[in-house]
């Protein structure tokens, strides 16, 4: 039956749906327990599954107490937030699209109204119309809080894979005793000459480098803000008292910064192998060829 206000007159439909959350919340969150997104997530135990239920209706209510269930920044939502990241989540890993874990949100909608009318079934039919809708809204914010937060949490899944994936790309070698390189292969953008700069001065420091190779025999074009990056790096190397040989330049990366106007003042040297014998050399080791003499 539907709760009346003082002055006995209905209570506002954004009210009587947060008294039914409250009144009905063990049931809900029973008939949640049922359903695929809980039930898929929460493979412990069903009270595991009531219980995040039950923390969902608890929210609900906290947002149709405060008369904001069009807002899904709520204050109300804040406390699920990461629990309904973390079911979105659970549910991608699992092989679902975003459009799939969005029909199982929407699927916890119909077996709560279906309470919902047959709670106020007394009511008069305009009121409970409303309180329908009412709840109905409710439902599409937090169907919507529900994938903005599992998006982002991609998102940021996303990022941290492509930086691993941009750390494994970037391979420090150490070629001799004082000598390490890199070398790099493929795009070089700006994030990845981010990554270029802090695992070679890793490197330096662990291997106590003398000379750092940067071959970029394997990168198709520089422009003029990743040949910055790579001077920087160059700066920061010798910063940490290593010195910087720039190594496998194409025709069309030396025609780019020629015509960039960029000094590079930097060591440079045809491909890798002339590189290595510089440095060798300057650390006193030359490199003797059979039949070719020395070099």
């Amino acid at each position: 039956m539907p709760e009346h206000e003082a002055d006995g007159q209905l209570a506002t439909p954004t009210r009587e749906v947060r008294d039914f959350l409250h009144r009905r919340r063990e049931q809900i969150a029973q008939r949640w327990a049922d359903e695929p997104l809980f039930r898929t997530v929460f493979t412990v135990s069903r009270d595991e599954a009531v219980e995040a239920g039950k923390a969902v209706v608890d929210a609900l209510a906290r947002v149709a107490d405060s008369d904001q269930v069009e807002d899904p920044d709520s204050a109300g939502f804040s406390a699920v937030r990461e629990q309904l990241a973390r079911m979105g989540a659970a549910r991608s890993r699992a092989g679902l699209s975003n459009t799939q874990v969005s029909s199982e949100l929407a699927a916890l909608r119909p077996p709560v109204e279906n309470l919902l009318v047959a709670d106020l079934e007394q009511a008069p039919p305009e009121h409970l119309r409303a309180c329908s809708t009412a709840f109905a809204v409710l439902m599409g914010t937090l169907r919507l809080v529900a994938m903005q937060t599992a998006l982002s949490e991609w998102e940021a899944l996303s990022d941290r894979q492509r930086l691993q994936l941009m750390e494994v790309a970037t391979p420090v070698i150490r070629l001799w005793d004082g000598i390490v390189a890199v070398p790099l292969i493929g795009t070089l953008d700006s994030a990845r000459s981010q990554v270029v700069m802090e695992t070679l001065l890793d490197a330096v420091v662990d291997q106590h480098a003398r000379f750092a190779i940067l071959d970029i025999t394997g990168v198709p074009t520089v422009d003029s803000l990743v040949a910055q990056h790579l001077m920087k790096t160059v700066a920061a190397a010798r910063l940490m008292g290593a010195e910087c040989i720039v190594s496998g330049i194409r025709p069309a990366i030396a025609q780019t910064i020629v015509h960039l106007g960029l000094d590079l003042d930097v060591i440079t040297r045809a491909n890798l192998a002339d590189a290595l014998g510089y440095a060798l050399h300057q650390l006193g080791a030359d490199i003797v060829n059979a039949g070719a003499g020395q070099r």
